[in-house]
Parts: structure tokens; C-alpha cells; sequence
């Protein structure tokens, strides 16, 4: 090292607690960095899984959402057939009570199964964020 270079640097001895104590620091920061990192990736995929299941509840729900609609447009046609075919006002009035009665428990049944649907989608798709909570937040890990 010569007298003149600015850029020289003075050595000294570090002591070793000193040193010690800085590796120590240098690896816990290592270490809460890797776990922090790997907690990132883990969210990542958990995202990933909430949106894809989603994505599959949304359109399971559309799906059941058409075959409704279809089977109520049918049983509409069917009834305005049988209206058609009616003989008197009572037969006309019996026929309606009788329609109006199987719709009403028809869509208390599909509303029922949205519902079931709905809840059964939700539980899917909060599942994969739950699970990365609870590893992220595991202690030990």
C-alpha cells in the first residue's frame, strides 16, 4: 500500500465478536430475504389459483344460469300450449294455479342451487389464498 494512493485502505483488525456478529446479521438477513421471496412466489401462485377458480366458478354459474333459463322457457311454452287447449274458465284457472304452483317450486329449487353453487365457488376460490396465509404465517416455516 503506498503512502500516496487515495483510494488505499487502512487495515485493521475487526474483532472477532464484532465479525462474528456481523455474519450473524448477514444471514439472518439472508435468511428473512429467501423467506420473504419464497412467500412472494407462494402468493403469486395462490393469486393465480383464486383467479382460475374463479374464472371456473363464473362460468359453471353462467352455465347453470342458461340451463335455467331454458328450462323455464320451456315450461312457459308448454304452458301456453296446454292455455291453448283450455275447454272452460275454470280448466283455464286450474291450469294457471297449477303452472304457477310447479314454477314457484322450481325456482325456489334453482334459486337454492345458486345459492349451494355460489357458496361452493366462493370456498374454492378463497381456498388457495388461505392456504398461503397460513403457510406464510406458520411459525417455523
Amino acid at each position: 500500500m503506498s503512502a500516496n494512493d487515495p483510494f488505499a485502505v487502512v487495515p485493521f483488525k475487526v474483532p472477532e465478536q464484532l465479525r462474528a456478529f456481523t455474519e450473524m446479521g448477514m444471514v439472518q438477513a439472508r435468511d428473512g430475504y429467501q423467506k420473504f421471496k419464497d412467500a412472494a412466489v407462494s402468493n403469486n401462485g395462490a393469486l393465480e389459483a383464486l383467479v382460475e377458480q374463479a374464472t371456473k366458478g363464473a362460468g359453471d354459474f353462467t352455465s347453470k344460469m342458461i340451463g335455467m333459463a331454458q328450462t323455464n322457457t320451456e315450461a312457459a311454452f308448454a304452458f301456453t300450449q296446454s292455455l291453448m287447449g283450455v275447454k272452460s274458465l275454470p280448466e283455464a284457472f286450474e291450469l294457471m294455479n297449477t303452472h304457477a304452483r310447479k314454477q314457484f317450486e322450481v325456482l325456489t329449487a334453482q334459486s337454492q342451487d345458486l345459492a349451494a353453487m355460489t357458496q361452493k365457488a366462493a370456498a374454492a376460490a378463497v381456498e388457495p389464498i388461505a392456504a398461503g396465509a397460513a403457510k406464510a404465517f406458520k411459525p417455523g416455516v
